[in-house]
This record gives structure tokens, sequence and C-alpha cells, in this order.
């Protein structure tokens, strides 16, 4: 009962510290406090209820439990961080969207391919990750080598309409006046299309960022080595480690949240003139 009763005043505080917050005006600081409070308040209510309602930790382990499972295999964690994100995540990641804006460029300048290419995007994207992914593991084998093509091939698509899109983004007297500079396709598309195709550029990089760890992780459940986050997941499920898969979870949404943030703090520095990051501090 006391644990039920301490879950509740952490409810109670938490929503009257985000009341007391939001009437503030919008700073950095108050920007950061709200989403931090709200998370420390959920975990202190998780903790509340599981010992409280004395569920196993089985169904679910509590928070304590698992900071003490991450700390024990930090080892083992930090080892299936490098496999999953380093190897296979960012490397697809950077394969994936550097072709697909290559590609974009290339239709961009030879219309016809867009007939051709994007058609043939459109059903490579529609095809289920799970019926590719033990494919792409056969063809490249069981090493982190086929969990980036995995990533490759969930991450091109999306960038690569995104690109198109903005490339098309410049208007036709923005395009006219370079003509009249007598600034040929490359000129143009240096200082003129790529700068307003930006913010749909980095769109696409945004979208991709948080389907490349899935792709990653997923892949894994179809064959890798003794190593990495979905290995270690469905290992340990099977061990019936909730403690250690929750602590994999954990890893997975700090990168996650690192990654989209990093491109993100990347897009505010490139489209600082464009109007969605007006206002922002």
């Amino acid at each position: 009962m006391g644990w039920l009763i301490f879950g509740l005043l952490a409810w109670a505080f938490g929503w009257w510290i985000n009341h007391r917050l939001s009437d503030r005006p919008a700073t950095r600081a108050t920007r950061l406090a709200v989403p931090t409070i709200f998370g420390i308040t959920i975990i202190l209510i998780w903790e509340a209820l599981v010992r409280g309602l004395e569920i196993s930790p089985v169904l679910l382990p509590p928070p304590t439990q698992i900071a003490v499972t991450f700390a024990a295999k930090s080892d083992i964690l930090w080892q299936d961080f490098v496999q999953t994100v380093i190897k296979g995540a960012l490397t697809g990641y950077v394969l994936g969207c550097g072709t697909a804006f290559l590609t974009a460029v290339a239709i961009d300048r030879f219309p016809f391919l867009k007939r051709g290419l994007l058609p043939v995007g459109n059903f490579v994207a529609a095809l289920p990750i799970i019926g590719m992914a033990p494919i792409l593991v056969m063809w490249f084998g069981f090493d982190w080598q086929s969990k980036a093509a995995v990533v490759v091939v969930m991450v091109f698509f999306p960038m690569l309409v995104n690109t198109v899109q903005g490339l098309q983004e410049a208007g036709a007297m923005q395009r006219d006046l370079m003509r009249t500079y007598a600034a040929g396709y490359g000129q143009t598309l240096l200082k003129l299309r790529l700068p307003a195709a930006m913010p749909f550029i980095f769109n696409g990089l945004k979208i991709a960022s948080t389907l490349a760890l899935i792709g990653a992780i997923v892949a894994e459940f179809f064959g890798s080595p003794i190593k990495g986050m979905g290995f270690r997941i469905s290992t340990s499920v099977g061990q019936l480690a909730l403690d250690l898969v929750w602590a994999e979870i954990v890893v997975a949404a700090v990168a996650g949240s690192a990654f989209y943030g990093a491109v993100a703090l990347l897009e505010k520095r490139v489209t600082f003139w464009h109007p969605s990051q007006q206002g922002r501090s």
C-alpha cells in the first residue's frame, strides 16, 4: 500500500510542477525541464506500481532492477551497441542516404529516370522488412554487413522521395534568374536548388535516422553472431531475462534519440534561414 501511495504522490507532484512550468515563458530551460520531469515521474510511478502490486519481474521488472542490470552488464551492452548501432545502423544509414541523394540528383538532371526509378523505389519500400531481412542475411552473411544492407533498403526510399521533392522547391523565376546569369546546371544546383531543398533533405534524414536503428535490430533476429542488440533481446526473452531486455531497450532508445537529435541540431545550423527554424532558441 505504501508503494501505491508513493506512486500517487509522484504523479501529483509531477503534474503540479509541470503545470507551474507551463505557465512560464517558453525558454530552453523550461523546454528541457518539462520532458525531463515527466520522464522521471513515469519512472517513479512504474517503480511504485510494480512494487505495490507485486508484479513478477518476468512480466515487468522495476526500473531499479533494470538499472542494476545495466550497470552489471555494461560491457555486454557496449559490445551490442557497437555491433548494431555503429556497424549496422550507422553504416547502412550513410550508404543508404548517400545513394538516395545521388540518385535523386540523377533523377533531377535526367527527368526520364523519374518514370523508371521512382516506381521501383516505391516497390522496394513496400516490401516487408520481415521478408527481406532473412534474404539479405543469406546474401551478405550473418555479420553486420547484412544488417547494414537491410538498413540501406529501409532508408533509401524516404530519403529519395524527400530529396527529389526538395529539388523541385526552387521557383521558376529563381531558375530563370540563374539562367540570365549564364549559370549552368551545376552552379544552379549548388547555389540555388540544394539550399532550397535542405529542409526536405533533412526531413528525409530524420525519418531515416529512426528507421535505421529499427532495421538493424530487426535484422539481427534472423541471424547474427553472438552479439548485437537484436540477438541479445531475442535470446534474453527465451531465458526470461527481461531486465536485460529492458536494458537493451534503454540503450536503443537513448541511441535513437541522440541520433535524431544530432540530425535535428545539424538541420538547425544549416537551415537557420527557413521559417520553420525561426523563433527557436
